[in-house]
């Protein structure tokens, strides 16, 4: 696209699609609900939620009661920064809004500038605001979560997972003791495990799986599973007298 971007209404039914491009593509749902499956990730775009799919990355998309989309096909670098951040819901639906119905009217504005405000309104828009003096900042460990299942394909430390809660390395590595009780390399190895684990449940080969989940090689990930399972067996509670084996 050359740093083009495009905006656009479209329409998803139930006809399942799949394709990759090489540029960035952002969905904002206005209404229905559009399923996806971004490179082994599900993801659901409802009214009022968005994604950003990143350049080159698969993606399988069906919806079957049917949806309508604001979408921007956009090369723009600084879309980089807003993969791992959720649209900001309020801000970003009624921009989307307003966008959708100037582009059925024909509205010029819209297509020159309307690229450039989602920018803003995903990067600047709705950000937690700073906790008063005295009360931590609460971490949403299920945001967390979601973020670190989109970052297996670059190496992640602790002060990846620190800056994304704005949050010092140590802050955080305390915090995640004291709040999921375990340290911070440890949680994310145990979400590495189970994306793992629910891709190989869906059939996927070992080597995809490895691949999709940063593993540096098959066998290193057999081996982590092989490792993981051991454990979960010894989670469970022992048969009593008489129970079948």
């Amino acid at each position: 696209m050359d740093g083009a971007e495009a905006l656009s209404l479209r329409h998803y039914g139930a006809s399942p699609g799949s394709h990759s491009h090489g540029h960035f593509q952002i969905l904002l749902g206005l209404s229905g609900a559009l399923d996806l499956e971004v490179e082994g990730r599900g993801l659901r775009v409802a009214s009022g939620s968005g994604c950003v799919i990143e350049p080159g990355a698969r993606h399988d998309f069906e919806s079957a009661q049917g949806s309508l989309c604001l979408v921007l096909d956009s090369a723009h670098p600084d879309w980089v920064r807003c993969v791992a951040q959720p649209p900001p819901a309020t801000h970003a639906l009624s921009l989307a809004r307003y966008l959708a119905s100037a582009l059925q009217q024909g509205l010029p504005l819209a297509q020159a500038h309307g690229p450039a405000l989602l920018r803003e309104a995903w990067l600047t828009l709705e950000r937690p605001a700073s906790p008063p003096s005295g009360r931590r900042r609460a971490i949403d460990w299920q945001a967390l979560r979601l973020w670190a299942a989109g970052q297996w394909q670059h190496p992640l430390g602790v002060a990846d997972l620190a800056a994304q809660v704005h949050l010092s390395p140590a802050q955080f590595a305390a915090r995640c003791r004291e709040e999921q009780g375990l340290a911070a390399m440890a949680w994310l190895r145990g979400l590495r495990l189970e994306q793992a684990q629910w891709l190989r449940a869906r059939g996927l080969p070992v080597a995809e799986v490895a691949r999709r989940t940063g593993y540096r090689s098959p066998s290193a990930l057999t081996a982590a599973l092989r490792r993981r399972e051991p454990a979960l067996r010894d989670d469970l509670p022992a048969p009593r007298d008489g129970a079948g084996t």
